[in-house]
């Protein structure tokens, strides 16, 4: 089992870092593909370095992976102008590309059970704790990412302001991505919640009176 699990968190690795390389050579915006992956890029070598002494679970590892694919073929052609953002927003009347807004929503439904996780491990904390703290510290990230996003912007290349932070002219966008960050949170808890509880209420239930 461990032998199996060294493997998968091998081909996960292997698998980023490829994903990561390949739009190097020929990115829809080499400045953009280079400055939104500075980020992931750290935490990815922040993972490694802490597995052998806080390892997470296989699930937690791979979702983690999931996202930072989304991510990665965002900045491949920028958000604005991914092809499967452009295929939906053609097939339905949206009436801008979505990719950048499944990517927030993603963050919080991919990452918010393994940072649920992360809390078990590190934190005497139980109960309902254990599922606020995720949700808010998604909330918390996501506000953090757009707020870097804007000095990277402002201080690094004003003029690739609007490709950079992906608003394609919607003044609200920073508002909708923290909120579609906060859906993907929730939806994520209450899948956890209707899936521990059967274990919740037979550990109730064989608990002595």
């Amino acid at each position: 089992m461990v032998t199996q699990n060294k493997r998968l968190l091998a081909g996960l690795l292997l698998w980023y870092v490829m994903l990561s390389l390949l739009p190097a050579y020929a990115p829809a915006d080499r400045q953009f593909w280079l400055l939104s992956s500075i980020l992931p890029a750290l935490s990815v070598l922040v993972l490694v370095g802490t597995h052998r002494y806080l390892p997470l679970s296989p699930a937690s590892y791979l979702l983690i992976t999931l996202f930072l694919t989304l991510h990665t073929v965002g900045v491949r052609y920028t958000y604005a102008q991914v092809p499967a953002g452009a295929w939906l927003e053609q097939a339905l009347p949206l009436g801008r590309n979505q990719y950048d807004r499944i990517v927030h929503f993603s963050f919080g439904f991919l990452l918010t059970y393994p940072i649920e996780e992360l809390f078990r491990l590190t934190v005497p904390f139980r109960g309902w704790l254990l599922y606020y703290l995720p949700v808010m510290t998604v909330l918390g990230l996501s506000g953090l990412w757009e707020i870097i996003e804007s000095w990277v912007a402002r201080l690094v290349h004003p003029e690739l302001g609007i490709t950079y932070l992906g608003s394609q002219g919607d003044v609200w966008d920073a508002q909708k991505d923290m909120a579609a960050a906060m859906y993907g949170a929730l939806l994520c808890t209450a899948l956890l919640l209707l899936y521990r509880r059967p274990r919740m209420i037979r550990s109730v239930a064989d608990s002595p009176r």
